[in-house]
């Protein structure tokens, strides 16, 4: 068998990160916000897998994200893809199965490495090395787990007990263990984090799927059998993956299987899930203190600060996590960044914005951000992307005003179209009939204006769409909900 020609990558794409809140939200998750570097983790994350193999790419995600994984795509000029909508989140062992369904179809030889959408991995060769070494076992139809020796004991990742490091058997996967166990596992020595990347034929991951999971596979199995395709996305029936059981692949078939090998990940590798794993793999100065941003320490030690758009200063300061997102800030002890998580739960139940909606909103034509907002009017600053065009829509209850600060503007006001290039204003009356695009070669900007009784999400009446959303298409989970109109916010309005 030809193995790299075999093997498809899976990416995992359906987590919310809410430890990094307020830079990860339910809108705009970790996976897609560049939290080290530059790039997103999901963008790293594709470079690293498409490395290994040239076979196209299977994604699964929500509804939610799929134009910021569309995006992530066209951004690494990859068209050719499977993008897999899951209708609700049910786990990774429901979401490997619909991956490993669409890659039967592709190639009944098909393996699969699967990787979750927001892991930090520096040395590719390094993964690279340890892809190649797991063939061998994936061959002889195992179900490989890769294991990354443990740097320090560690209460945040689940582990991997082995008989022995050299023959990777596996002995027992271990949840997130207490820290005294996390002490024994680190000092033993036969004990591995568990990444949560797998590899392993398609048809075996299945076959052991119907043996020890048979309810999972049924429901799986009949939710792809009636799949359709939607543009570049792929949608399977609601009712039948709705009635499948929520199970992790390591429940539903690594802890029962005896097919299960681990070949070892031997590179640093980082489940970037809290603030406090950022501030451990962020470079730091002299004492210990980590940022991004334009940020400023005095007699400070041990703490990591991210600031959007302002500057951040410490004075006297110690272990402290401080982000800045512009519309929030959190201040929290270092060590108990994992109950970030907890607060964000208690923001959520008091209905609070800043949970789903991030200050700067992508699209699949652009994005947008908030600038103000007060009584009767909000501002925003939109990002038209050469070739793009927003929806064509009306307003009930609002007015708006465009002033074009960069590019060229074509809008559609009614019966007419106006070309506006830089300094140039158009005014969009209550109930026109609109439309805005970008005809030129260079991002278009430009500043928005809206006014009226009612600014909410729900006022938007989209009557055409390049994008194939319809006229009923649902934004964001959360966004223009009832709990979120009250506050008329600038960050509701999808376009």
């Amino acid at each position: 068998m030809d193995f790299v020609n075999s093997l498809y990558p899976v990416i995992l794409s359906g987590g919310s990160g809410t430890r990094l809140w307020p830079q990860s939200r339910s809108n705009m998750p970790k996976q897609f916000v560049s939290l080290i570097g530059d790039n997103t983790l999901f963008g790293n994350t594709l470079k690293r897998l498409t490395s290994v193999t040239e076979n196209s790419p299977i994604i699964v995600t929500n509804e939610e994200h799929r134009f910021l994984v569309a995006e992530e795509l066209r951004f690494a000029d990859i068209t050719d893809h499977s993008i897999l909508l899951e209708p609700t989140a049910r786990n990774t062992a429901p979401a490997i199965a619909l991956a490993a369904f669409r890659a039967m179809e592709l190639n009944k030889d098909a393996m699969l490495l699967v990787c979750p959408a927001d892991h930090l991995i520096d040395h590719t060769e390094a993964f690279k090395n340890a892809v190649y070494r797991a063939f061998f076992p994936v061959e002889q139809n195992k179900i490989v787990a890769f294991g990354c020796k443990p740097e320090r004991p560690e209460t945040g990742y689940g582990y991997i007990q082995v008989e022995d490091r050299s023959n990777g058997v596996i002995e027992k996967f271990i949840e997130k263990p207490s820290q005294k166990k996390a002490n024994e596992y680190f000092s033993e020595g036969n004990y591995f984090w568990n990444s949560g990347i797998f590899m392993f034929k398609a048809s075996v991951f299945l076959k052991e799927l119907k043996e020890h999971s048979e309810e999972i596979y049924s429901s799986i199995n009949v939710a792809w059998e009636s799949h359709k395709v939607d543009g570049e996305f792929t949608r399977v029936s609601k009712k039948h993956f709705f009635s499948c059981p929520s199970d992790s692949i390591d429940y539903a078939i690594m802890e029962k299987t005896r097919n299960a090998a681990m070949v070892e990940l031997d590179c640093e590798w980082k489940d970037l899930g809290s603030w406090e794993s950022i501030w451990q793999t962020s470079e730091k100065d002299l004492h210990g203190n980590a940022n991004n941003g334009d940020v400023h320490f005095k007699d400070s030690s041990e703490n990591y600060v991210h600031s959007q758009n302002k500057l951040v200063t410490l004075l006297g300061c110690h272990n402290l996590i401080v982000i800045d997102s512009g519309d929030a800030l959190l201040v929290a002890d270092r060590k108990k960044s994992q109950d970030v998580k907890d607060l964000v739960n208690e923001l959520r139940l008091e209905k609070r914005e800043e949970v789903v909606c991030h200050p700067r909103v992508y699209r699949p034509w652009g994005d947008y951000e908030g600038i103000d907002q007060g009584q009767r009017y909000q501002v925003k600053r939109i990002v038209v992307k050469p070739g793009e065009k927003l929806s064509l829509q009306m307003h009930h209850h609002r007015a708006e005003h465009w002033t074009v600060v960069r590019g060229t503007a074509l809008v559609t006001c009614g019966e007419e179209k106006i070309l506006l290039t830089e300094n140039q204003s158009t005014y969009i009356p209550l109930g026109e009939i609109h439309r805005l695009e970008n005809p030129g070669s260079i991002t278009l900007e430009l500043i928005e204006v809206q006014s009226g009784s009612y600014l909410g999400e729900d006022d938007i009446v989209r009557l055409e769409d390049k994008y194939g959303r319809r006229k009923d298409d649902k934004p964001v989970e959360g966004i223009g909900s009832k709990l979120h109109l009250v506050s008329n916010s600038s960050q509701v309005n999808p376009k």
